[in-house]
């Protein structure tokens, strides 16, 4: 005699509506969309600036993420050193990370990748008065009235134009849970290594305050000669302070929205 099939159970009714049960077969197709089925865009605050981004999902454990920064600001009258100074904040960078959901229906990830752009740097100008105090090296000189002392700075947070980065955070571009909407948050680290720095300096200084003992400080006078020699000894040590500072911190928080296209795994069957 041959077997006989069960046959599957019917979908209970209820008030003459027909309920479609959820198969196991639709529930693994929603927990593991296809490959490059779903994007994602976001934008945000970061410590490199206002932060843009985007997502695509790679498959149930991984998305492929990149995100740019930029911010620019100006500060004026800011007193360095016994200058007047005017700094500016330009930062600029972009770059790309495997974000790893080693528990794909909650937000935890963990995130290596790399900077494949970066301009992040800060720069200055500074005017000394007439008369002005200024100490290098531990040697006092003072602004010459009909040259003031001036400088330009340059520091440099970009060292390493590509650099490696890793980051661990919370919140998932492409849920696997469900929704459009995101809140990611990540903290972490670029290993770009110790900043530069470049100072250069002209007019004219004097040894004492009455300006009896003056000269140009770009000549081959004493006084040039000791003043460009105490700026490198004064830069040696600024850059000696910097160098513990190899990795630029990385914390982000934005928003972010999913949506499927091409590819996109079929919808679990509704109620009908």
């Amino acid at each position: 005699m041959s077997a006989v099939e069960n046959p599957a159970p019917s979908a209970p009714a209820s008030n003459g509506n027909a309920v479609t049960l959820v198969s196991p077969v639709a529930k693994a197709a929603r927990l593991s969309p296809a490959p490059f089925s779903r994007l994602a865009f976001g934008g945000g605050v970061s410590s490199m600036g206002v932060n843009l981004q985007t997502a695509v999902l790679a498959n149930r454990y991984m998305n492929l993420r990149g995100a740019g920064n930029l911010f620019n600001y100006s500060i004026n009258n800011v007193p360095v050193s016994g200058f007047k100074a005017n700094g500016k904040v330009n930062l600029a960078a972009a770059g790309a990370s495997l974000d790893f959901y080693p528990f794909p229906n909650h937000g935890f990830r963990l995130s290596p990748g790399a900077l494949l752009y970066n301009q992040n740097r800060f720069s200055a100008l500074g005017l000394a008065a007439a008369g002005t105090s200024i100490t290098i090296d531990g040697m006092t000189y003072y602004s010459e009235t009909s040259d003031p002392l001036n400088a330009s700075a340059s520091l440099g947070l970009n060292p390493r134009k590509q650099a490696f980065t890793m980051t661990t955070g919370w919140g998932n571009m492409i849920s696997r849970r469900g929704g459009h909407w995101s809140f990611p948050f990540e903290i972490g680290a670029a290993f770009v290594g110790a900043p530069t720095l470049t100072v250069v300096a002209s007019g004219s200084a004097c040894l004492d305050q009455a300006q009896t003992e003056c000269s140009s400080i770009t000549g081959s006078s004493q006084i040039a000669t000791s003043f460009q020699s105490n700026l490198t000894a004064q830069v040696a040590k600024w850059k000696n302070d910097l160098s513990p500072f190899r990795y630029y911190p990385i914390a982000s928080f934005g928003i972010g929205y999913n949506f499927g296209f091409h590819g996109e795994a079929s919808p679990i069957a509704r109620a009908r």
